[in-house]
């Protein structure tokens, strides 16, 4: 490993006035620092990111936790939020809580012990109005950045989310626009907000055309393929007389849809089916699915913004985004 005494032999110079040169400070000439930046160029020398970390008290370093490196939503939002980050020149730290409250604690404690300049969270959710890692986050005043919808254990902290009430009504306004009265809704997670937001989008639009909730027509799912083949299923066997079905993501749509085609059912022509977040799945499905475009790219940008004014002391807020509607070929108005 090349160091900066190395340098100094060969450029016949101080080792200060070499890190002087490479730090560009205002003392050292600039014929003499473009001479050892050169010379440290051509002996292939690599700053000790770990050792300026502790001159200045900053590690340039991000840490960001999600529930899953390959969930097609938070890929998209790491994306935005390392290629800005680079652009700032600092690099990111990546973990997984794979939604568990355990992991999520473990893995926030290994990034503080790298000393990270700031942290993005999408929070594992939980039943509980408090979490003492949140509580330990805040004691120490870590910049941190939600990414979602906040919990009571961790509302004290600014974040970047999606208008998702607004962005479902308009779903069930579609729908309803295309003549359905009879339609099925597929729920989320019961702990996560952001499932809850989608449910009174779907509620305030059927009020507001004059039609109550039919509990009947509500069916518990989740938040994967198998939850929507499950909540699929339970429909047909319950004699469900829906002729639309709106479902919480893109997953459990998907899930759905194709569990009522083995059955039988037509998509359109017999039932119109509705799909959330707009995942590269949901365009290519067999019957491409209506659904909402997440702003996923937006949102990582909205974050580092955020987590920007953050490290600079600057008051923050917290920016809702809006959504909107993908018409494709699964939805359509009732037959007959």
């Amino acid at each position: 490993m090349v160091r900066l005494k190395d340098i100094a032999l060969n450029a016949r110079v101080s080792v200060m006035t070499v890190s002087k040169a490479l730090r560009d400070a205002p003392d050292v000439s600039a014929a003499t620092r473009l001479r050892i930046k050169s010379l440290a160029e051509r002996m292939g020398y690599v700053p000790d990111s770990s050792a300026q970390g502790l001159r200045t008290r900053k590690t340039k370093l991000f840490g960001v936790v999600v529930p899953s490196i390959t969930s097609p939503i938070f890929a998209r939002v790491v994306h935005a939020i390392e290629d800005r980050a680079y652009d700032l020149g600092y690099d990111i730290l990546l973990t997984q809580t794979n939604n568990l409250p355990a992991r999520e604690e473990s893995g926030i404690r290994r990034l503080l012990s790298r000393r990270v300049d700031g942290l993005f969270i999408s929070p594992v959710y939980r039943f509980e109005a408090e979490a003492r890692i949140y509580q330990e986050l805040m004691a120490r005043k870590t910049p941190t950045v939600l990414l979602g919808p906040p919990a009571p254990f961790c509302r004290s902290f600014a974040g970047v989310e999606i208008d998702e009430l607004a962005a479902s009504y308009n779903l069930t306004r579609h729908l309803l626009e295309l003549g359905h009265k009879r339609i099925a809704y597929l729920t989320g997670p019961a702990v996560a907000p952001w499932a809850h937001a989608r449910f009174e989008g779907y509620r305030r639009a059927l009020r507001e055309a004059g039609l109550e909730v039919d509990d009947e027509l509500v069916f518990q799912a989740g938040g994967t393929i198998e939850d929507g083949r499950k909540a699929a299923l339970q429909m047909v066997n319950e004699g469900c007389d829906a002729t639309a079905v709106e479902a919480v993501n893109d997953l459990v749509a998907v899930g759905c849809a194709e569990t009522l085609m083995t059955q039988g059912i037509k998509i359109p022509e017999n039932m119109s089916v509705a799909g959330f977040g707009n995942i590269l799945m949901a365009e290519h499905f067999r019957v491409p699915l209506t659904t909402v475009r997440q702003p996923k790219l937006r949102l990582g940008i909205a974050a580092m913004e955020l987590m920007v004014k953050l490290i600079h002391g600057e008051p923050g807020g917290s920016p809702r985004l809006s959504a909107e509607i993908v018409q494709r070929n699964s939805t359509a108005a009732p037959d007959g």
